[in-house]
């Protein structure tokens, strides 16, 4: 689909209890000169893949003298194809205890139809993330994308009344759709200004009128979805704005220190070390030796702990302030903030120090070093202070604090030393109070994020062939593994892994499987034997072709014709593998594809071939490093995986003697 459905947009919208969606204002239930208005607009021809066009986006922000916050949106699609029926739909979120939604309509304009009016008989009201216990935030919902189809335009207007908790506001002015008009308004009191950021764009100018301020952009192009490239709001232009009295009787955040110094206050009060953290603390560590098994124990023991959020209170902070470490220990539950803050309880009580960290999950280039402000983040995770003893790649230097590892207790997958992907690379907020800093996370080397796999195999005359295949996964690969085994049945995962196999080697049944996490090591082992009747082909009875690779790895990105419009972004990993094939007897090798290599800035391939006392040896490697690569370097991408697909097809030829 070109984009999610407003609606799952809006439940999406979830950081750390603070959200940011658009939705908002209405009016009667005749159809707004607003919406007549876009409506009669004439939109350009667009592509065949486009499936809407937004006619009109607007957001009006009032903030009254006391802090109030009234936000009013008027927004109007028109469905393009009938691909684009999910797009008659929109959510405004809400807060139970904070903010109240004061109208909410709809209205489906049609060819040769009355005009269909969404009220309140048709509004749903869903909790904003249904994997939460408890959660605050709710969302109003109206679908409409059963009545319309294409030419339809849908509309509708809200208004939501809220008090901030803080002031500073984003815009995003489109998401993949085109987009012909999209404005924001903000409307300040008398004696309030208001600063503003552009991203993804040169700089918006706000039309300024007494303390009003618009910011608004035209006839903007479709965002299309393309393999391995950046996420929409880093594609599309957005604004971020401060507001603020003149007076200054309310302060803003002006730089990261002091967004660190409000969330160390905020959270420290939730730091407790009792006599119960303390001693499970130590009883869990009693064999651990050095520093590093330590926190491996203690991080095992927190990864454990039952994730479940309950958001309460979180117009006065509740959705970042962590529960007690306490309570959390007694109750054995917590989420991501409540599972970092325990961490760091625990380690205290052995005498090591760490921090609460703030980053957003889900993309490592989304937040932005030039705005201070919490609406960036979505996540905790922690940093651990460590000695010169403790190495792990995932390690950074702070100049005051000194050697911080980083560690996500959320993810149950992803051990100590190792950080998920989306989180590498991406900036976080160290919160220590005036030491606090906003630095980038590490990005762990390919040789990390690694495969190694050992297959042997016999070639049997009638070209059938049996074998085994050893595979070793580290880092992400290995966390997936791990992910994947723990989420299905042994029977299941059995059943997954037999799947694979045959995708890849046709007709292959697979025997012996043997899957083991080995933690310690950071690794999953996965060993399988298998039999794959007429894998070679035979030739007039004297000829036999197989190809060496029997499990290749053709998946490693997925190319696309035509021109590139946005940047590949490469992850980083690693691939070693060593194929051992005893020939059959009676054969001799007539033919075998040549030794290369192929190396570009962003990748290194290489293969060879041995004859050896009757085997036919096989050794490839695939190294990829965390690399953006260029949209008008896109050939050079294509050109490097169609050669690697190259070699893996290629085919030995042997001979009857």
């Amino acid at each position: 689909m070109f984009q999610q459905s407003l609606t799952k947009f809006f439940v999406g919208c979830l950081m750390l209890g603070a959200f940011n969606c658009l939705a908002r204002g209405a009016g009667n239930d005749s159809v707004p000169n607003w919406l007549t208005q876009a409506a009669a607009q004439n939109n350009p021809g667009y592509d065949k893949d486009v499936p809407a066009v937004v006619l009109y986006n607007e957001q009006i922000a009032t903030i009254s003298a006391d802090g109030m916050l009234t936000t009013t949106t008027n927004y109007a699609v028109r469905l393009l194809k009938r691909e684009g029926k999910p797009f008659a739909d929109a959510g405004v979120f809400y807060l139970q205890s904070a903010s109240k939604v004061r109208d909410f309509k709809g209205w489906l304009i049609r060819s040769g139809n009355p005009v269909k009016v969404y009220g309140k008989d048709q509004i749903t009201d869903i909790i904003s993330d249904p994997d939460d216990i408890y959660n605050e935030g709710r969302v109003k919902t109206i679908d409409a994308s059963d009545d319309a189809d294409v030419g339809a335009v849908f509309g509708y207007q809200s208004v939501v009344e809220e008090k901030p908790l803080f002031l500073q506001d984003t815009y995003a002015f489109q998401n993949r759709l085109p987009t012909l008009d999209s404005r924001y308004t903000l409307s300040l009191p008398t004696g309030w200004t208001a600063t503003s950021i552009t991203f993804n764009r040169e700089e918006i100018k706000p039309q300024i009128s007494g303390t009003n301020y618009t910011w608004e952009l035209r006839d903007l192009s479709p965002i299309p979805p393309e393999p391995d490239s950046p996420n929409p709001h880093t594609l599309a232009p957005r604004v971020v704005v401060n507001y603020f009295p003149n007076n200054g009787t309310i302060q803003n955040f002006k730089t990261w220190q002091d967004v660190s110094q409000w969330y160390t206050d905020l959270s420290q009060p939730s730091f407790v070390v009792d006599d119960l953290i303390a001693g499970k603390a130590r009883e869990l560590t009693a064999n651990a030796k050095t520093e590093l098994e330590k926190i491996q124990t203690i991080a095992k023991y927190v990864q454990n702990i039952r994730y479940i959020s309950l958001d309460i209170g979180v117009s006065r902070g509740g959705g970042h302030r962590p529960r007690s470490s306490a309570l959390v220990m007694e109750r054995g539950y917590g989420d991501c903030k409540d599972k970092a803050n325990l961490m760091r309880a625990m380690l205290s009580a052995l005498k090591i120090e760490s921090y609460l960290v703030l980053i957003y999950s889900g993309d490592p280039t989304f937040v932005r070093e030039e705005w201070a402000s919490p609406n960036q983040f979505n996540h905790c995770i922690i940093a651990v202070k460590v000695g010169d003893e403790t190495i792990t790649p995932t390690v950074i230097k702070h100049e005051t604090l000194g050697r911080l590892m980083i560690f996500d207790a959320t993810d149950p997958y992803t051990l100590v030393g190792d950080l998920p992907g989306h989180e590498q690379g991406s900036f976080a907020l160290v919160s220590a109070g005036k030491n606090g800093k906003l630095m980038r996370m590490p990005v762990l080397p390919p040789e990390s994020n690694r495969l190694e796999r050992q297959a042997e195999a016999e070639l049997l005359p009638d070209g059938s062939l049996k074998g085994s295949i050893h595979e070793q996964a580290y880092g992400q690969t290995a966390s997936n593994y791990r992910g994947e085994s723990r989420a299905l049945s042994a029977a299941q995962y059995k059943t997954r892994k037999e799947s694979w196999l045959s995708n890849r080697l046709s007709g292959a049944k697979m025997a012996n499987f043997n899957p083991a996490d080995r933690p310690t090591e950071n690794r999953f082992d996965i060993g399988m034997d298998f039999s794959a009747n007429a894998y070679a082909q035979l030739m007039q009875g004297r000829l036999m072709v197989f190809k060496p690779a029997f499990v290749g790895r053709l998946d490693q990105l997925i190319v696309s014709d035509g021109k590139r419009y946005y940047p590949v972004l490469l992850e980083a990993s690693a691939y070693n593998e060593t194929i051992k094939v005893r020939l059959p007897e009676g054969f001799i090798v007539d033919e075998i594809p040549e030794t290369g290599k192929v190396e570009t800035a962003f990748a290194k391939y290489t293969v060879s071939y041995e004859v050896k006392e009757g085997f036919l040896l096989l050794n490839r490697s695939l190294t990829v490093s965390k690399s953006t690569v260029a949209a008008d370097k896109y050939d050079s991408v294509k050109t490097f995986f169609a050669q690697v697909r190259a070699a893996e097809s290629n085919p030995v030829v042997l001979m009857k003697k």
